[in-house]
């Protein structure tokens, strides 16, 4: 999920510098919630996309902060 994440970032870098139809901000967000994050995370250094928009940033970290927590939920319930 990661890779692909990564690539679509690259994919809405290039349409941005073309002024072609971009990929909503939603799609983003869903791809980094369901287990993309650190793809776009990358992206963003990499193509230098979506790093200075504060609400984009903010509701990109809660998606990695879900993840996350998520994540750790389900380590425990296995262990419980």
């Amino acid at each position: 999920m990661s890779v692909f994440t990564f690539v679509v970032y690259g994919i809405d870098k290039y349409k941005a510098k073309r002024d072609k139809v971009r990929v909503p901000k939603s799609t983003l967000h869903i791809y980094s919630v369901i287990g993309g994050w650190p793809g776009a995370m990358i992206g963003q250094h990499v193509f230098r996309h979506k790093t200075v928009k504060k609400p984009f940033k903010r509701f990109f970290y809660g998606c990695i902060f879900v993840n996350l927590f998520c994540f750790v939920a389900y380590i425990l319930y296995i262990n419980a």
